[in-house]
């Protein structure tokens, strides 16, 4: 039984090639581009960054979370959660061009703050402390040790488990992810302080947060169901999988898309009841403008629409339909991250350069390459899990 299950379809490799060969082709475009505008390279580069760390991040906590809690519908994405956390070591080193292009995008990196006025100079006087380039750089240096060194002991324990079968492992998996949750939170929340909210620096949400995890859970789960579709067509996932668990999956993102729409409402409430001249301006500047357009398409489709078809069970169960919205809400997903940034570029009108998307592209195919790479290391199935047992005595039945 487990030797049917051990190894990825062929497909996945023939995906990787392609990938590369996206990321390679992307990346090459837009660092020709980068000649002739080279701080449009570096704001296109961190719009693309934080959507591809953010589908790892949000693979990283709901890997915690299935540890924690248990239930088939894990078992069926851990090896799929697991390999996407082990491109964190990729995603550290693909953060040095926003290392190296901090100046260019951030106002506050820039020694003489051009262009800023005198209330914006005197903030960011204040803020100095905390927002300057050496601890902004050291600050990722800790982000990234804290993800990829729970991501080490997650992957080592979970691969000992596999050999050993041991119900203490599970335990010891627990243990971790409980602390791991935490940690995720506190620097997930500061990450996003640094990469997304300073970007306007006079600008604070205390729930600014929270809404950045949402979102990043929202992202890994419509990722997931889609690559779960993807290898529903073949084996060994094609005689384990029912639709039993795609209806779970389903629900998970249908939950985290309301997590989502709840946060981004609470922000908007409490910022606009405030009406404080430090807050206000944030969304006075993305409703005043035809970037309202694209705030209405958030709402409408990535939060009314999505929210309607997933109230659907025969939906949820149709694995050609659910990842139809799966790959919608990863597009609205995308969209959501220029309505985030955008403004502060291009505040007059909505503006997209063919960079970002070039650059979007690029990123994800050499991400989608390396997170190929590393599921074919394992087998699809966490075949030491206590679980497992369970799970394949039922395969097949649909």
């Amino acid at each position: 039984m487990i030797a049917t299950i051990d190894k990825a379809p062929e497909e996945v490799d023939q995906f990787q090639r392609r990938a590369l060969i996206v990321g390679v082709i992307g990346v090459a475009l837009c660092a020709i581009g980068a000649i002739f505008n080279l701080n449009q390279f570096f704001r296109s580069y961190l719009l693309a960054y934080l959507f591809w760390v953010g589908i790892t991040l949000g693979c990283f906590a709901i890997l915690m979370l299935q540890h924690m809690s248990g239930g088939a519908w894990g078992l069926v994405i851990r090896r799929l959660l697991e390999s996407a956390t082990r491109t964190f070591p990729l995603l550290a080193v693909l953060f040095l061009p926003v290392a190296i292009g901090v100046r260019s995008v951030y106002l506050w990196a820039q020694p003489d703050h051009s262009g800023a006025s005198e209330a914006l100079k005197q903030a960011l006087a204040h803020k100095a402390l905390y927002l300057n380039v050496p601890f902004f750089l050291a600050r990722a240096v800790f982000y990234f040790a804290v993800w990829i060194g729970i991501t080490y002991f997650l992957n080592k324990w979970s691969l000992e488990q596999d050999r050993t079968g041991h119900r203490p492992i599970t335990s010891k998996l627990q243990g971790l992810s409980g602390p791991g949750l935490v940690l995720y939170g506190l620097t997930v929340t500061f990450a996003s302080i640094d990469w997304i909210m300073s970007l306007e620096p006079q600008w604070f949400s205390t729930i600014y947060g929270i809404l950045v995890m949402g979102g990043q859970g929202l992202s890994a789960m419509a990722f997931i169901i889609a690559v779960v579709v993807l290898l529903f067509q073949y084996k060994p996932l094609s005689e384990v999988i029912k639709p039993s668990h795609l209806h779970d999956l389903g629900k998970l993102m249908l939950a985290f898309l309301m997590l989502w729409a709840y946060f981004s409402f609470s922000q908007f409430l409490i910022i606009w009841s405030g009406n404080l001249p430090e807050e206000i301006p944030w969304y006075v500047r993305r409703l005043q403008s035809s970037w309202k357009w694209v705030g209405l398409a958030l709402v409408v489709l990535q939060f009314a629409l999505p929210f309607v078809l997933l109230l659907s069970r025969d939906l949820k169960r149709n694995s050609r339909r659910l990842v139809v919205v799966a790959v919608s809400v990863i597009v609205m997903r995308f969209v959501d991250l220029i309505w985030l940034t955008g403004p502060e570029f291009n505040e007059g009108a909505f503006r997209i350069h063919w960079m970002d998307v070039v650059m979007v592209l690029g990123l994800g195919g050499l991400w989608l390459a390396f997170f190929a790479y590393q599921l074919k290391a394992r087998p699809l199935l966490p075949i030491g899990d206590p679980q497992i047992e369970q799970l394949m005595a039922h395969r097949g039945s649909h």
